[in-house]
């Protein structure tokens, strides 16, 4: 069956003679079905192509046909004969050029094919959804409710799988949110479904199970998407649980209205992390809405509260309107620092204060625009040279360069000598050293890279970069901490790299034959009408607009000092090279100097010496601690003389030295026991506090006696706290002036519970 805009007879004309499809299979329907269009722009006539599926799916009614809402009839096929544009006064003007826009559904074909009831029946997501009935022990189509829960796991769980190969993770923006969000949505409705612990990975193996043989990439990538989707849903499983109970409690008091108040949803949002979506829908399961005009007003004021927060002012004076008003007047800056460390040039603007001007003096901070220039500007990771810009007239030190608009490069600098004037001819001159030690380790970054791809898998992507003169940093996609041994391999790999003294070749030239030269493009990255390819031998190839090296000799060595994650499936790798490498084993020496000298003993022997050292501390403190219970036990008679009575009561307050609290409990216990229907109190003099402890015997208890009370009550006295059960406490005082008058204090207070 043909479905055809009302109007457009050259489609009867097209599908009746020239395809031979019979009139009575061609059916004519208005704007709102065979006419695309979305607002202004190209549009025009669709033709619908419709499938007859039987009696068996229709509805019964004998005036059924295409367009009626059963299930006889499914459209798989559609295609649009842009031939319009539609002008902001409604016309329809005709196109220059008039095209068809064509879109099959696949999913729709296959269930066609196979005869399916829907696309979830078609065999390879039918194969997912029978996995999660497993799970959650329930029957496809027996209710429509978890009917709704099953087909959203299958349908974005898939989604979920193909996403994590192509390098997506879960984030708060962009494509990363929609990744989180469908993946959220999934785990909640597993919840919805019962299914007990972390289950995503296990419904994704299904996914890569019966995908890979059309996307072989799945398997090879299998053990990266499994733990990334697991590492998320943990993560979400607590935010899961604390948002759905106090969602469940906002709820409860929701009005006949049912509307959430934006600021409830916000709070959802921003202190548990429960996305709006998410929050939409659980209450739409329930009848109910959100105010989510309310919520874009906190979600507004939030955004300003951080803004105002920021101190860095001096990153948005890039956007002033005098940038952007340069940026018209001068021509854009040219950049020779790939092949020269100076050149001459000609000062085309100078801004003071954010403001243009003609000149500045000796201690001014200026921004400088030349028309040439071999300084980088801070770009892909990679920090800007620094240097000086000079004539005989003045010195500017130049400490940033930055570029605006992709045109003009604004060196920052201050006046150091003389004075500099607009028009003025000098020469730019970059710090030689300084770009040699970044460019070593920007090679170094692109070692990196190869070396983590070779050892751990091609899902390593790199997630971030920074480039310095003193260190490098490199984020990278990967779902666990590395092991020591794959630390060393992926260090050792790029330090044989850089031992083979492989040149270093760079090479303009277009995309297409840029990814010919094998190239790897950084996903998200916009690349212009010319690339920069930096080939490092046989090794890396990779496009790049930074500074590099001539051979990776001239890195000299290179050395990991730190890995850790800083999101989840992404690690961070901080490494050095060059001078700092040099100056970092240094301090190293001087510090394994002094360990030797300390100790007594060569470098050879430093780590036996420590093992010794540490065996004979253990055992001196074994011996302390005998000692010193030897000592609390011979000193027991002289405790027990202290005694005295009040009231009935025995108590007994005493100072105590050398002992911490775990040897004062042990005292305290050995007391307790030798003093009948008593109260034991020592207290021990620390540096700057002293520490107190109660304790109380069973009888002393069953009188009402009540030890966290009373040790509230006697270090209260002293500026402290404490508390505990009636039989023990323990406390502290930061006054210990007033330990006198807590001395005396105890006696009334052992005296109170048996009054």
């Amino acid at each position: 069956w043909i479905t055809i805009y009302e109007d457009d007879d050259e489609a009867l004309e097209i599908w009746n003679k020239k395809i031979g499809i019979p009139k009575e299979k061609i059916v004519r329907m208005g704007k709102e079905d065979n006419f695309w269009e979305i607002g202004l722009g190209p549009c025009g006539p669709c033709s619908e192509i419709y499938y007859d599926r039987g009696e068996k799916y229709g509805c019964g009614n004998p005036d059924c046909t295409v367009g009626c809402e059963c299930d006889r009839y499914i459209e798989f096929w559609n295609l649009v004969f842009t031939q319009f544009d539609k002008d902001e006064e409604g016309n329809y003007n005709k196109l220059e050029h008039p095209n068809i826009d064509t879109g099959m559904g696949l999913e729709r074909m296959a269930a066609i094919m196979q005869d399916a009831k829907s696309i979830f029946e078609v065999d390879t997501l039918k194969y997912i959804l029978e996995y999660i009935c497993e799970l959650s022990n329930v029957t496809y189509r027996a209710d429509a409710k978890t009917d709704v829960s099953i087909r959203v796991i299958t349908d974005h769980i898939r989604s979920v799988v193909f996403m994590v190969s192509d390098g997506i993770l879960p984030g708060n923006e962009g494509r990363g949110y929609i990744l989180r969000r469908l993946l959220r949505r999934a785990v909640r409705h597993g919840k919805l479904l019962n299914i007990k612990g972390h289950f995503l990975d296990k419904v994704a193996e299904k996914v890569i199970e019966v995908s890979c043989g059309a996307y072989p990439e799945l398997k090879e990538r299998q053990e990266y998407i499994l733990s990334i989707i697991d590492i998320e849903e943990k993560r979400f499983e607590e935010t899961l649980e604390q948002g759905l109970h106090i969602l469940e409690n906002y709820m409860d008091q929701l009005d006949k209205k049912g509307v959430l108040s934006g600021e409830s949803a916000f709070k959802l949002y921003d202190t548990y992390g429960f996305p709006l979506d998410l929050t939409k829908d659980i209450l739409a399961e329930n009848g109910f809405t959100v105010d989510e005009a309310g919520f874009e007003k906190e979600m507004k004021l939030q955004q300003e509260r951080a803004r105002s927060a920021r101190e860095d002012a001096g990153a948005e004076a890039w956007k002033e309107e005098i940038y952007s008003k340069l940026s018209k007047d001068i021509d854009a800056t040219e950049f020779v620092g790939y092949g020269s460390y100076e050149t001459n040039s000609i000062i085309k603007a100078i801004i003071a204060d954010n403001k243009i001007s003609e000149k500045a003096n000796k201690g001014t901070e200026v921004n400088i625009i030349l028309d040439k220039t071999p300084f980088y500007a801070e770009s892909g990771g990679q920090l800007a040279d620094i240097g000086y810009i000079k004539s005989e007239n003045f010195l500017l030190e130049v400490f940033d360069c930055k570029k605006v608009y992709d045109l003009l490069y604004i060196h920052k600098c201050k006046v150091v000598e003389g004075e500099v004037a607009l028009g003025n001819t000098c020469i730019a001159q970059i710090n030689k050293q300084n770009r040699l030690s970044t460019a070593r380790n920007h090679t170094a970054t692109h070692l990196l890279h190869k070396s983590l791809r070779d050892t751990l898998g091609n899902h390593v992507e790199q997630a971030g970069s920074l480039v310095s003169r003193d260190r490098l940093r490199f984020d990278f996609t990967h779902f666990k901490p590395l092991t020591k041994e794959e630390l060393n391999e992926i260090e050792r790999k790029v330090n044989e790299v850089i031992w083979d003294s492989k040149d270093v070749v760079v090479t303009e030239t277009d995309m297409d034959s840029a990814k010919k030269m094998g190239a790897m493009a950084l996903f998200g990255e916009k690349y212009g009408d010319k690339v920069r390819v930096i080939k490092i031998g046989d090794y890396s190839t990779e496009l790049c607009g930074g500074t590099h090296l001539e051979n990776t000799s001239q890195i000299g060595m290179f050395k990991i000092v730190s890995e850790g994650g800083i999101a989840a499936g992404v690690r961070r790798i901080e490494a050095i090279s060059g001078i700092k490498l040099y100056e970092h084993l240094m301090e190293k020496e001087e510090v394994l100097k002094e360990v030797e000298s300390l100790l007594k003993v060569s470098e050879q022997d430093i780590a036996k010496r420590i093992k010794l050292n540490i065996k004979q501390i253990k055992e001196l403190e074994k011996e302390i601690s005998r000692l010193k219970n030897q000592i609390s036990g011979e000193s027991m008679q002289d405790y027990i003389a202290k005694v005295k009575e009040i009231g009935g009561v025995k108590y007994l307050t005493t100072e105590i030295s050398g002992l911490d609290m775990d040897g004062m409990r042990q005292l305290g216990d050995k007391l307790r026991d030798k003093v009948e229907k008593g109260v034991i109190t020592l207290y021990s003099m620390e540096e700057e506090k002293a520490i107190f402890l109660i304790m109380a015997d069973k009888k002393a208890v069953a009188s009402g006696f009540h030890a966290g009370n009373k040790m509230k009550e006697i270090t209260k006295i002293g500026s402290g706290s404490g508390g505990g059960r009636p039989d023990m406490a323990q406390g502290g005082i930061k006054d210990k002036d007033k330990i006198g008058e807590i001395i005396e204090a105890i006696p009334e207070v052992s005296k109170i519970w048996n009054e």
